[in-house]
């Protein structure tokens, strides 16, 4: 298996992917867990299994964007694919998606196997050239980056043989408007363990901190990079210098007198709230004190024969 591919294709991977492969991988593993013994023997090891089923999306030019994604039925034995229910599934999407095609197809593991290049080789009749999307299951809490992997096939000559070989090819998570709001909605989601709205609170600006930490980070390699072209330490990248122009060009976009009256707005009526707040809570412990202080002083009175002070 080669590195990277040459093939010079970007693909953009939705997280509607991800979600059907890890939710597939999910049922199967639970289904697929035997029963605890009674006799308190400890259960011996069992093999992960193996997930597979076709992403489809569309091509434009040299950009391949992978939107969804469906289960395949496969057989242990022959090391393929159900054609038929692919092709019924594939027309019923057709339904629903017209321009949606089948890109590739899916699997769960660590590597690709031997037999996965059967499967890849049979799906060339739909795609002459189809992907391989891999997800890694297994948990690794030192991993940064998602645990998933998109290959392509190139033939390689090796011993005078041309043979397919898997290659791996990078990509970028894209979304729509659709899906980062279903993705927001997920994240939060209150805990199954009961967490507290201050829980929550927390973890929400914890992953707010970890995304602006994140972005300066981003931004101080570009500017050290940008000054180390600037020096002629590294040789000039008109590509990256063009990209860096059309981020900076975004910049004026947030100085117009409109953004900054709608800043100052929305600012002006988070302080708002925010006084509201402290001025309820205020208003609430004063009463608390005064019904504290109405009760003790009933009491007293009545002890006294005298009336209510309140």
């Amino acid at each position: 298996m080669a590195s990277s591919s040459s093939s010079g294709l970007t693909f953009k991977l939705h997280p509607l992917v991800l979600l059907n492969i890890s939710d597939h991988y999910t049922r199967v593993k639970s289904q697929s867990q035997p029963p605890h013994s009674s006799n308190g023997a400890a259960d011996s090891p069992t093999v992960p299994p193996r997930v597979f089923g076709c992403v489809i999306g569309v091509q434009s030019g040299r950009t391949v964007e992978i939107f969804n994604s469906f289960e395949l039925l496969y057989d242990p034995v022959t090391h393929s694919l159900d054609r038929t229910f692919l092709e019924k599934k594939q027309e019923l999407y057709k339904k629903v998606f017209p321009n949606f095609y089948v890109l590739g197809w899916y699997s769960s593991g660590s590597d690709a196997h031997e037999s996965d290049m059967h499967i890849h080789k049979a799906l060339m009749d739909i795609n002459e050239s189809p992907v391989y999307v891999l997800l890694n299951p297994s948990i690794n809490h030192a991993q940064k980056d998602l645990p998933l992997t998109i290959y392509e096939s190139e033939l390689h000559v090796i011993d005078g043989i041309p043979q397919l070989i898997f290659v791996q090819a990078s990509y970028q998570i894209e979304t729509v408007e659709a899906e980062r709001i279903s993705v927001d909605h997920v994240a939060h989601l209150k805990p199954s363990d009961g967490g507290s709205a201050a829980t929550q609170l927390a973890a929400h600006l914890t992953g707010i901190h970890s995304a602006i930490k994140m972005l300066n980070s981003r931004i101080r390699v570009l500017h050290h990079y940008l000054l180390a072209m600037q020096k002629g330490d590294i040789p000039c990248d008109n590509s990256l210098l063009r990209q860096v122009s059309s981020l900076l060009r975004r910049l004026p976009a947030i100085e117009s007198e409109k953004f900054k009256d709608d800043f100052l707005m929305e600012y002006n009526d988070t302080l708002l709230v925010s006084y509201l707040a402290m001025f309820t809570n205020c208003s609430s412990t004063m009463n608390e004190l005064v019904d504290k202080f109405s009760t003790a002083y009933d009491r007293h009175s009545r002890r006294g024969g005298r009336t209510a002070f309140i």
